[in-house]
């Protein structure tokens, strides 16, 4: 006999993909008059390609330099799933993988071992930062002569 506990898991699974929003379909969300024009569809992706690879390659260089590097390097998947199956699959498993993410985050053990993790490291870099005022009083790291 059923003990019932697999019916309330499997509504729990049920309710959250009721939830989840239907997936777009792959491919080309060209206007329909660009796609009919197969010169002109091969342009337009091409257009699409270079712009997105324009904002890629900024965000690459904004991981270096000062700006929102990753968030520009997601905008020109955006911008190249569009046009790409590719890249759109690219984008469903970041997404599928920031949700499982958070959710794993919002796990309350998950909580406290980052909080203790924290924790320690505060603690190790308070550590070095007393050894250190310790050792060379409030000296730079540059005008240290050994």
């Amino acid at each position: 006999m059923n003990t019932g506990s697999d019916d309330v898991g499997s509504t729990a699974v049920a309710e959250g993909e009721a939830k989840r929003k239907p997936e777009r379909r792959l491919g080309s969300r060209a206007p329909q008059f660009i796609r009919r024009s197969r010169a002109l569809h091969l342009s337009w992706q091409v257009g699409v390609f270079v712009v997105g690879l324009a904002v890629v390659v900024a965000g690459v260089l904004m991981l270096a330099l000062p700006g929102p590097g990753w968030l520009v390097i997601f905008a020109g998947m955006a911008i190249w799933s569009t046009e790409f199956v590719w890249a759109q699959m690219v984008l469903r498993w970041t997404r599928r993988k920031v949700t499982e993410a958070a959710q794993r985050a919002l796990d309350p053990k998950v909580r406290r071992r980052n909080l203790i993790l924290t924790s320690v490291a505060v603690l190790i870099g308070a550590a070095l930062c007393a050894l250190y005022l310790w050792r060379f009083g409030l000296t730079m790291p540059w005008n240290i002569t050994w």
